[in-house]
């Protein structure tokens, strides 16, 4: 939230894509607009290690790395196994965001890459302000935000856990950081963070999901914007007992299990249907490049295309792949207006600006 409100200072650009984003997960929410998407959609992953020689933990294994990813698959798709401890009242919510993730096997040159980076740096710690994110400043440049999610590993200072950047926000420094102790379940993971749950965390915020608690000091007048979980006072640390009131929330209480509260990583462990469908919008808006590359990838190698149509191509097996194409297409012509639209409405709101 730190990184959120600072580019809806910074940046008029940021405050249009945002209020643009709301309406779309909104439409969503309320029904206006339902997600087209079918199946599960594969987010290339590549993994910077940013690493201090002279603190050689930092410089985590692949193990440790691969065990993170595991964690994330399993998480975004309900397939975790601590998914029965969801209270009764709550398990007809459990939602399988049908989001995987995958290690990058081809770079932005297209040359084979085993999806990990890693930089030496001579800084012994970074914040929130994004250094990590560059060469320049100690950090490691990021790939396409387009193409790839960056994922930096690196020793954080402020306490922090872990951060990332909404929807909307620059390309060049979109992304999520996480403590190298804190990510992964082996190697330098340490208790009670070493069960993989702040990437988790922080993809959510990445797939625009907000804190549960709705960031208002305990006001209880703000929420996360999504109808099925439970509004609550303030965010929710270690083991708490179910169940744990607030907000006159009664009597089930906060749903402090879900992975979009700060408890103990052994003690969070679902996403909701409300839940999912705001990653929807935001994978059929902002993130839909992440969609319409998931929908182009062949499944096999293509054959080269013949001159004229075989006999074959009235079977229905052409039939499909016509219609495959025809809806990648629509989809690639929506996804252009969009980016259109919300270019028009930031100029608008800059010109606005600029003209007093």
């Amino acid at each position: 939230m730190h990184v959120h409100r600072r580019l809806l200072n910074e940046s008029m650009t940021y405050r249009a894509q945002r209020a643009r984003i709301e309406n779309r997960a909104l439409q969503y929410e309320t029904g206006r607009r339902a997600s087209v998407r079918s199946g599960v959609v594969t987010i290339p992953v590549v993994v910077h290690v940013v690493h201090n020689p002279s603190t050689p933990a930092q410089n985590i294994g692949d193990a440790q790395i691969h065990s993170q990813i595991d964690v994330l698959n399993r998480d975004f798709r309900a397939a975790n196994p601590d998914v029965s401890r969801v209270p009764d009242a709550w398990k007809p919510l459990v939602a399988d965001i049908e989001v995987e993730f995958a290690l990058a096997t081809v770079d932005p040159h297209g040359a084979p890459t085993e999806g990990i980076v890693r930089a030496e740096t001579d800084r012994t710690g970074f914040d929130s302000h994004d250094a990590v994110k560059a060469a320049a400043s100690g950090g490691a440049d990021p790939w396409p935000s387009d193409q790839y999610l960056n994922l930096w590993v690196c020793q954080l200072g402020e306490g922090l856990l872990g951060y990332a950047q909404f929807p909307g926000g620059p390309p060049q420094t979109d992304g999520v950081v996480i403590l190298h102790s804190a990510f992964g379940t082996t190697g330098t993971a340490a208790a009670p963070y070493n069960g993989g749950r702040t990437a988790t965390h922080e993809i959510g915020h990445w797939l625009d999901l907000f804190h549960i608690w709705g960031d208002d000091d305990g006001a209880c007048s703000n929420d996360d914007r999504v109808a099925d979980t439970p509004n609550q006072a303030d965010s929710n640390v270690g083991k708490p007992a179910f169940p744990h009131v607030s907000c006159n929330n009664g009597p089930n209480g906060d749903m402090f299990m879900n992975y979009m509260d700060y408890v103990d990583d052994d003690s969070m462990f679902m996403f909701t249907r409300g839940q999912r469908e705001r990653v929807n919008a935001c994978l059929e808006g902002t993130r839909a490049s992440f969609l319409v590359a998931h929908q182009a990838a062949p499944a096999t190698p293509a054959a080269p295309a013949p001159e004229t149509r075989p006999a074959e191509a009235q079977t229905p097996g052409y039939v499909a792949q016509d219609a495959d194409v025809e809806r990648l297409l629509h989809d690639t012509e929506r996804l252009t207006r969009e980016a259109l639209t919300d270019i028009h409405d930031a100029l608008g709101l800059v010109g606005h600006r600029f003209g007093g």
